[in-house]
Protein backbone atom coordinates (compact mmCIF):
# COMPACT_ATOMS: atom_id res chain seq x y z
CA UNK A 1 0.00 0.00 0.00
CA UNK A 2 0.91 3.57 -0.94
CA UNK A 3 0.31 6.78 -1.26
CA UNK A 4 -0.43 6.41 -4.58
CA UNK A 5 -2.74 3.82 -4.13
CA UNK A 6 -4.83 6.05 -1.94
CA UNK A 7 -4.92 8.79 -4.16
CA UNK A 8 -6.05 6.52 -6.99
CA UNK A 9 -8.64 5.11 -4.73
CA UNK A 10 -10.12 8.53 -3.99
CA UNK A 11 -10.18 9.87 -7.30
CA UNK A 12 -11.84 6.90 -8.07
CA UNK A 13 -14.54 7.05 -5.28
CA UNK A 14 -15.05 10.26 -5.89
CA UNK A 15 -15.89 9.43 -9.84
CA UNK A 16 -18.46 7.16 -8.04
CA UNK A 17 -20.22 9.96 -5.92
CA UNK A 18 -19.99 12.49 -8.24
CA UNK A 19 -22.26 10.09 -10.86
CA UNK A 20 -25.01 9.49 -7.81
CA UNK A 21 -25.48 13.22 -8.00
CA UNK A 22 -25.47 13.61 -11.63
CA UNK A 23 -27.78 15.85 -13.30
CA UNK A 24 -29.54 15.62 -10.17
CA UNK A 25 -28.38 18.46 -7.93
CA UNK A 26 -28.66 15.75 -4.98
CA UNK A 27 -27.66 18.58 -1.98
CA UNK A 28 -29.30 21.36 -3.04
CA UNK A 29 -29.88 23.62 -2.42
CA UNK A 30 -27.24 22.20 0.35
CA UNK A 31 -23.97 22.13 0.40
CA UNK A 32 -22.65 18.56 1.15
CA UNK A 33 -21.04 19.71 4.74
CA UNK A 34 -24.80 21.07 5.49
CA UNK A 35 -26.53 18.33 4.06
CA UNK A 36 -24.16 16.24 6.65
CA UNK A 37 -25.33 18.67 9.54
CA UNK A 38 -29.14 18.13 8.20
CA UNK A 39 -28.70 14.37 8.94
CA UNK A 40 -26.91 14.45 11.96
CA UNK A 41 -29.97 16.37 13.74
CA UNK A 42 -32.65 15.11 11.37
CA UNK A 43 -31.03 11.20 13.41
CA UNK A 44 -31.17 13.24 16.65
CA UNK A 45 -35.01 13.73 17.31
CA UNK A 46 -34.56 15.63 20.93
CA UNK A 47 -31.67 17.87 19.60
CA UNK A 48 -28.16 17.85 19.95
CA UNK A 49 -25.77 20.33 21.71
CA UNK A 50 -23.67 22.43 18.68
CA UNK A 51 -20.44 21.18 20.48
CA UNK A 52 -21.10 17.55 20.19
CA UNK A 53 -22.54 17.78 16.64
CA UNK A 54 -18.89 19.71 15.99
CA UNK A 55 -17.04 16.71 17.22
CA UNK A 56 -19.39 14.57 15.47
CA UNK A 57 -18.28 16.11 12.09
CA UNK A 58 -15.19 17.06 13.09
CA UNK A 59 -15.82 20.81 11.68
CA UNK A 60 -14.34 24.09 12.63
CA UNK A 61 -16.40 25.87 15.37
CA UNK A 62 -16.65 28.79 13.32
CA UNK A 63 -17.88 27.08 10.17
CA UNK A 64 -20.54 25.11 11.97
CA UNK A 65 -22.04 28.63 13.52
CA UNK A 66 -21.78 29.93 10.43
CA UNK A 67 -23.81 27.04 8.99
CA UNK A 68 -26.25 27.25 11.96
CA UNK A 69 -26.99 30.65 11.37
CA UNK A 70 -27.89 30.02 7.61
CA UNK A 71 -30.43 27.26 8.92
CA UNK A 72 -31.86 29.22 11.72
CA UNK A 73 -32.55 32.34 8.94
CA UNK A 74 -34.13 29.64 7.03
CA UNK A 75 -36.40 28.64 9.73
CA UNK A 76 -34.80 24.80 9.70
CA UNK A 77 -33.69 24.63 13.07
CA UNK A 78 -33.72 26.24 16.85
CA UNK A 79 -31.45 26.72 19.45
CA UNK A 80 -31.70 26.84 23.13
CA UNK A 81 -30.16 26.11 25.88
CA UNK A 82 -28.54 22.82 26.66
CA UNK A 83 -30.76 20.48 29.34
CA UNK A 84 -26.73 19.17 30.20
CA UNK A 85 -25.13 22.36 30.68
CA UNK A 86 -26.78 25.94 30.32
CA UNK A 87 -23.62 27.59 28.17
CA UNK A 88 -24.39 25.48 25.81
CA UNK A 89 -26.61 25.61 22.78
CA UNK A 90 -29.12 23.03 21.76
CA UNK A 91 -30.05 22.64 18.68
CA UNK A 92 -33.10 21.05 17.30
CA UNK A 93 -34.92 20.68 13.86
CA UNK A 94 -37.77 22.66 13.03
CA UNK A 95 -40.77 21.11 11.22
CA UNK A 96 -39.45 22.70 7.96
CA UNK A 97 -36.04 21.59 8.72
CA UNK A 98 -37.47 17.67 9.27
CA UNK A 99 -39.12 17.93 5.80
CA UNK A 100 -35.49 19.46 4.29
CA UNK A 101 -33.50 16.65 5.57
CA UNK A 102 -36.24 14.21 4.75
CA UNK A 103 -36.42 14.92 0.86
CA UNK A 104 -32.18 15.08 1.47
CA UNK A 105 -32.47 11.74 2.85
CA UNK A 106 -34.90 10.38 0.17
CA UNK A 107 -32.69 11.74 -2.85
CA UNK A 108 -29.59 10.19 -1.63
CA UNK A 109 -32.16 6.55 -0.74
CA UNK A 110 -32.97 7.07 -4.41
CA UNK A 111 -29.53 7.42 -5.78
CA UNK A 112 -27.64 5.00 -3.72
CA UNK A 113 -29.85 2.10 -4.36
CA UNK A 114 -29.25 2.90 -8.58
CA UNK A 115 -25.85 2.49 -7.62
CA UNK A 116 -26.59 -0.89 -5.87
CA UNK A 117 -29.00 -2.24 -8.35
CA UNK A 118 -25.30 -2.36 -11.47
CA UNK A 119 -23.40 -4.58 -8.43
CA UNK A 120 -24.13 -7.91 -9.11
CA UNK A 121 -25.91 -10.11 -6.19
CA UNK A 122 -23.28 -12.24 -5.75
CA UNK A 123 -20.79 -9.54 -5.03
CA UNK A 124 -22.62 -7.15 -2.91
CA UNK A 125 -21.24 -9.18 -0.08
CA UNK A 126 -17.56 -8.59 -1.14
CA UNK A 127 -18.48 -5.20 -1.62
CA UNK A 128 -20.23 -4.47 2.06
CA UNK A 129 -17.45 -6.72 3.66
CA UNK A 130 -14.79 -4.66 1.47
CA UNK A 131 -16.70 -1.19 3.32
CA UNK A 132 -16.44 -2.90 6.79
CA UNK A 133 -12.75 -3.41 6.16
CA UNK A 134 -11.39 0.05 5.04
CA UNK A 135 -13.83 1.63 7.84
CA UNK A 136 -12.43 -0.69 10.62
CA UNK A 137 -8.50 0.30 9.64
CA UNK A 138 -8.84 3.42 9.28
CA UNK A 139 -10.50 3.90 12.00
CA UNK A 140 -14.40 4.34 12.38
CA UNK A 141 -15.40 7.16 15.01
CA UNK A 142 -18.44 5.86 16.65
CA UNK A 143 -18.47 3.98 20.21
CA UNK A 144 -17.02 1.24 20.68
CA UNK A 145 -19.45 -1.73 20.43
CA UNK A 146 -21.12 -3.28 23.57
CA UNK A 147 -23.82 -6.05 24.30
CA UNK A 148 -26.35 -4.08 23.07
CA UNK A 149 -25.24 -3.98 19.94
CA UNK A 150 -25.38 -7.58 19.54
CA UNK A 151 -28.50 -9.19 18.02
CA UNK A 152 -29.13 -13.28 18.10
CA UNK A 153 -30.94 -14.36 15.13
CA UNK A 154 -32.20 -17.58 12.98
CA UNK A 155 -29.52 -17.59 9.63
CA UNK A 156 -30.17 -15.81 6.52
CA UNK A 157 -29.71 -17.51 2.93
CA UNK A 158 -25.71 -17.92 2.49
CA UNK A 159 -25.40 -18.28 5.94
CA UNK A 160 -24.99 -22.14 6.74
CA UNK A 161 -22.35 -21.60 4.26
CA UNK A 162 -20.54 -18.57 6.47
CA UNK A 163 -20.25 -21.46 9.53
CA UNK A 164 -18.69 -23.86 7.63
CA UNK A 165 -15.95 -21.77 5.67
CA UNK A 166 -15.25 -19.13 9.66
CA UNK A 167 -14.89 -22.91 11.50
CA UNK A 168 -12.27 -23.77 8.50
CA UNK A 169 -10.23 -20.84 8.60
CA UNK A 170 -10.75 -19.58 12.10
CA UNK A 171 -9.55 -23.30 13.38
CA UNK A 172 -6.77 -23.53 10.62
CA UNK A 173 -5.08 -20.38 11.22
CA UNK A 174 -5.72 -20.48 15.53
CA UNK A 175 -5.13 -24.21 15.69
CA UNK A 176 -3.32 -25.56 12.62
CA UNK A 177 -6.60 -27.74 12.14
CA UNK A 178 -6.73 -29.40 8.38
CA UNK A 179 -8.95 -29.57 5.53
CA UNK A 180 -10.51 -32.64 7.61
CA UNK A 181 -12.56 -30.15 10.34
CA UNK A 182 -13.44 -28.34 7.40
CA UNK A 183 -15.07 -31.77 6.24
CA UNK A 184 -16.75 -32.46 9.55
CA UNK A 185 -17.71 -28.73 9.94
CA UNK A 186 -19.23 -29.40 6.49
CA UNK A 187 -21.36 -32.60 7.01
CA UNK A 188 -22.61 -31.25 10.41
CA UNK A 189 -24.14 -28.38 8.81
CA UNK A 190 -25.46 -30.10 5.79
CA UNK A 191 -27.15 -32.57 7.54
CA UNK A 192 -29.17 -29.90 9.23
CA UNK A 193 -29.54 -28.41 6.13
CA UNK A 194 -31.07 -31.36 4.49
CA UNK A 195 -33.01 -33.03 7.78
CA UNK A 196 -33.68 -31.21 10.70
CA UNK A 197 -37.35 -30.64 13.11
CA UNK A 198 -37.60 -26.78 13.28
CA UNK A 199 -39.52 -27.51 16.74
CA UNK A 200 -35.99 -29.50 18.32
CA UNK A 201 -33.09 -28.01 16.24
CA UNK A 202 -32.12 -24.32 15.83
CA UNK A 203 -28.89 -22.71 14.64
CA UNK A 204 -28.42 -18.84 15.92
CA UNK A 205 -26.22 -16.32 14.34
CA UNK A 206 -24.58 -13.66 16.31
CA UNK A 207 -25.28 -10.12 14.21
CA UNK A 208 -23.12 -7.46 14.66
CA UNK A 209 -23.08 -4.11 12.57
CA UNK A 210 -25.35 -6.05 10.47
CA UNK A 211 -22.50 -9.07 10.12
CA UNK A 212 -22.38 -12.28 10.90
CA UNK A 213 -19.73 -12.98 14.52
CA UNK A 214 -20.99 -15.80 15.61
CA UNK A 215 -22.78 -18.82 15.60
CA UNK A 216 -24.37 -21.99 17.64
CA UNK A 217 -26.53 -24.99 16.86
CA UNK A 218 -28.86 -27.13 19.03
CA UNK A 219 -29.35 -30.67 17.23
CA UNK A 220 -31.09 -33.83 18.62
CA UNK A 221 -28.76 -36.29 20.02
CA UNK A 222 -28.49 -40.55 19.37
CA UNK A 223 -29.68 -40.76 22.81
CA UNK A 224 -33.25 -40.10 23.34
CA UNK A 225 -34.59 -36.98 25.18
CA UNK A 226 -31.00 -35.18 24.94
CA UNK A 227 -29.85 -32.25 23.03
CA UNK A 228 -26.41 -31.69 21.67
CA UNK A 229 -24.52 -28.20 21.39
CA UNK A 230 -22.31 -27.57 18.22
CA UNK A 231 -20.06 -25.28 16.68
CA UNK A 232 -19.87 -22.60 18.81
CA UNK A 233 -18.31 -19.73 17.42
CA UNK A 234 -17.10 -16.03 17.99
CA UNK A 235 -14.95 -14.00 15.66
CA UNK A 236 -11.91 -12.64 17.29
CA UNK A 237 -12.71 -9.12 16.62
CA UNK A 238 -16.33 -9.45 18.68
CA UNK A 239 -14.78 -11.54 21.44
CA UNK A 240 -15.28 -9.24 24.75
CA UNK A 241 -18.73 -8.90 24.17
CA UNK A 242 -20.17 -11.56 26.39
CA UNK A 243 -21.36 -13.52 22.63
CA UNK A 244 -20.51 -17.04 23.32
CA UNK A 245 -22.30 -16.18 26.90
CA UNK A 246 -25.74 -15.37 25.11
CA UNK A 247 -25.05 -18.35 22.35
CA UNK A 248 -24.76 -21.39 24.97
CA UNK A 249 -27.45 -19.47 27.03
CA UNK A 250 -30.06 -19.28 23.96
CA UNK A 251 -29.01 -23.13 23.58
CA UNK A 252 -29.75 -23.77 26.94
CA UNK A 253 -33.18 -21.91 26.97
CA UNK A 254 -34.18 -23.42 24.00
CA UNK A 255 -33.60 -26.98 24.71
CA UNK A 256 -35.25 -26.45 28.34
CA UNK A 257 -38.34 -24.47 26.65
CA UNK A 258 -38.67 -27.89 23.78
CA UNK A 259 -38.70 -30.51 26.71
CA UNK A 260 -35.07 -31.99 26.61
CA UNK A 261 -33.76 -33.77 29.59
CA UNK A 262 -29.96 -32.69 29.24
CA UNK A 263 -27.45 -31.39 26.67
CA UNK A 264 -24.37 -32.83 25.65
CA UNK A 265 -21.30 -31.51 23.50
CA UNK A 266 -17.72 -32.58 22.24
CA UNK A 267 -14.85 -30.14 22.63
CA UNK A 268 -11.40 -30.25 22.76
CA UNK A 269 -8.96 -29.56 26.01
CA UNK A 270 -7.04 -26.74 24.06
CA UNK A 271 -10.38 -24.48 23.58
CA UNK A 272 -10.19 -23.12 27.00
CA UNK A 273 -12.65 -19.79 26.15
CA UNK A 274 -15.40 -22.22 25.28
CA UNK A 275 -14.88 -24.60 28.08
CA UNK A 276 -15.05 -21.52 30.59
CA UNK A 277 -18.33 -20.49 28.78
CA UNK A 278 -19.75 -24.42 29.49
CA UNK A 279 -18.74 -24.45 33.14
CA UNK A 280 -20.43 -20.97 33.90
CA UNK A 281 -23.37 -22.56 32.45
CA UNK A 282 -23.24 -25.77 34.20
CA UNK A 283 -21.97 -28.04 31.90
CA UNK A 284 -19.98 -30.58 33.69
CA UNK A 285 -17.17 -32.77 32.39
CA UNK A 286 -18.11 -36.54 32.10
CA UNK A 287 -15.13 -37.92 29.98
CA UNK A 288 -11.62 -37.02 27.85
CA UNK A 289 -9.90 -39.18 25.64
CA UNK A 290 -6.74 -38.48 24.01
CA UNK A 291 -6.88 -39.24 19.68
CA UNK A 292 -5.18 -37.90 16.68
CA UNK A 293 -7.76 -35.79 14.56
CA UNK A 294 -7.22 -32.63 12.09
CA UNK A 295 -3.90 -33.17 11.32
CA UNK A 296 -3.15 -32.39 15.58
CA UNK A 297 -2.85 -34.67 18.84
CA UNK A 298 -5.82 -33.91 21.04
CA UNK A 299 -7.57 -33.98 24.58
CA UNK A 300 -11.04 -34.97 23.37
CA UNK A 301 -13.74 -34.08 26.38
CA UNK A 302 -17.62 -34.46 26.75
CA UNK A 303 -19.42 -32.38 28.74
CA UNK A 304 -23.23 -32.67 30.17
CA UNK A 305 -25.27 -30.50 31.27
CA UNK A 306 -28.71 -31.63 33.06
CA UNK A 307 -31.34 -29.28 32.69
CA UNK A 308 -33.53 -30.47 35.71
CA UNK A 309 -30.72 -29.68 37.83
CA UNK A 310 -30.46 -26.14 36.67
CA UNK A 311 -33.32 -23.48 38.20
CA UNK A 312 -35.96 -22.81 35.56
Amino acid sequence: MTVQDIRAFNRFYTNVIGALDYGRHLYAPYTLTESRVLYELAHSPSGTDAADLRTALSLDSGYLTRILNKFEKDDLVERAPSERDPRRRRIVLTERGRDAAGLLDERARESVGELLGSVAADDRPRLAEAMRTIRTILGDNRRPASAEDVALREPAPGELGWIVERNAALYASGYGFNAAYEGLVARIVADFAEDHDPHLERVWIAELDGRPVGCVMCVRDDAPGTARLRLLLVEPDARGLGIGDRLVGAVVDFAREVGYRDIVLWTNDILGAARRIYQRHGFALVAEKPHRSFGQDLLGQDWRLDLHGIPE
